[in-house]
């Protein structure tokens, strides 16, 4: 089994294959708030066969880091973001 993360910037959204099938994906828009350039995630699906496999945490953690790279704040309007990061306080800094 091969999994395969990427932003798909056209797209506006961060996706997870696994074995080249699109196995989820965390939806995402941009903006800025003062000198701060936001990225809010709004929407993460993970697609039913692939659940319960952490696919989604896999994902957000991707994203996370990349937004990071990238000096990209948060804003983690999905209750998965938003679980996510209440768990893992690693990544607090990161929310607007």
């Amino acid at each position: 089994m091969t999994t395969r993360l990427e932003h798909n910037a056209a797209a506006t959204r961060y996706e997870i294959h696994i074995d080249d099938t699109l196995a989820g994906y965390a939806d995402y828009s941009e903006r800025t708030l003062g000198d701060t350039r936001v990225r809010d995630f709004q929407h993460t699906l993970t697609f039913p066969e692939f659940r319960g496999r952490g696919v989604a945490a896999e994902l957000i953690e991707f994203a996370l880091r990349d937004a990071r790279e990238n000096d990209f704040a948060i804003i983690p309007t999905c209750w998965y973001v938003e679980k996510f990061i209440a768990e893992h306080r690693e990544y607090a800094d990161l929310v607007a």
